[in-house]
């Protein structure tokens, strides 16, 4: 990590560089996250454990979800298209391995009034024995979409990966899902997108604003309000409230940032103050 955390930031010490974060939350699911991106992380996780637990003896580490939605008016209709790819070892056959992952992962995983005419995709392009960085080589802050809200909502374009908290680009997306998720939580919209920008060497974010999609009885003044009177937004007054410089950061490597309860953003705390 670049900064120590005996060090901390001066109160009014400014973010290191300009940019835009978000953070979205949504009452899709229990975890307040869009159910395709919650659905895609589930599958990967089980499929982990399957493999951790010798459930099967083919499954091998290296895989990837996609989970694609039908919405109607706004609200989750059914799942149109799930595809998944796993490494597999030598001995398993293509039929035995997609039949496995559709009906002991899949099924299990997603409710069944929402796999209505589903696709299934499971190793589209064949066979998947060689894998990892073997295979395919990857790059740290690839992956942003995955590792945030699966294009729901937006994404400023700053990875976050690889840089300590100081940097906004990781701090303050990470204020900005907690934001989102305790405005959902406490029933003041049903989908929530909030905006926080910075400028290099100024502490007090220059922008922050909350879009509910038509989704709240508040307006977006009310609840920008709301959210300026209640968040501390400060870089330094971010890392401090969520306790950022905890070494808590090799869990993100996988399954994404949010969505998970041993994360601090993640935290639902604001709620009753919110609902005062």
């Amino acid at each position: 990590m670049g900064v120590n955390q005996g060090e901390g930031l001066h109160k009014e010490q400014g973010a290191g560089d300009q940019g835009i974060m978000f953070g979205y939350a949504c009452d899709e699911t229990p975890e307040f996250m869009p159910a395709t991106i919650s659905f895609s992380h589930k599958i990967l996780q089980d499929l982990s454990q399957k493999r951790h637990q010798n459930a099967v003896s083919f499954l091998r580490p290296d895989a990837k979800s996609q989970v694609t939605a039908e919405y109607v008016e706004g609200a989750l209709n059914r799942i149109d298209t799930i595809v998944v790819s796993s490494q597999h070892n030598e001995d398993v056959s293509l039929e035995a391995l997609r039949e496995y992952i559709v009906e002991e992962s899949i099924k299990k995983i997603i409710p069944s009034n929402l796999l209505k005419n589903t696709k299934y995709y499971i190793n589209p392009t064949g066979r998947f024995v060689e894998g990892g960085p073997k295979a395919d080589a990857g790059l740290t802050g690839r992956k942003i979409i995955v590792d945030t809200y699966g294009g729901h909502g937006a994404h400023g374009g700053g990875a976050f990966s690889g840089k300590d908290p100081s940097k906004v680009d990781r701090s303050a997306a990470y204020m900005a899902r907690y934001i989102a998720k305790n405005l959902v939580a406490a029933k003041l919209a049903k989908k929530c997108l909030v905006q926080l920008a910075y400028a290099i060497g100024v502490a007090e974010p220059v922008g922050v604003f909350v879009e509910t999609y038509g989704s709240s009885p508040h307006s977006t003044k009310v609840l920008t309000d709301v959210v300026k009177k209640n968040f501390r937004l400060k870089p330094s007054e971010i890392i401090e409230d969520l306790d950022l410089y905890k070494p808590i950061y090799s869990k993100t490597a996988s399954y994404g940032h949010f969505g998970r309860p041993e994360f601090s953003w993640e935290k639902t705390d604001k709620v009753a103050k919110l609902c005062s």
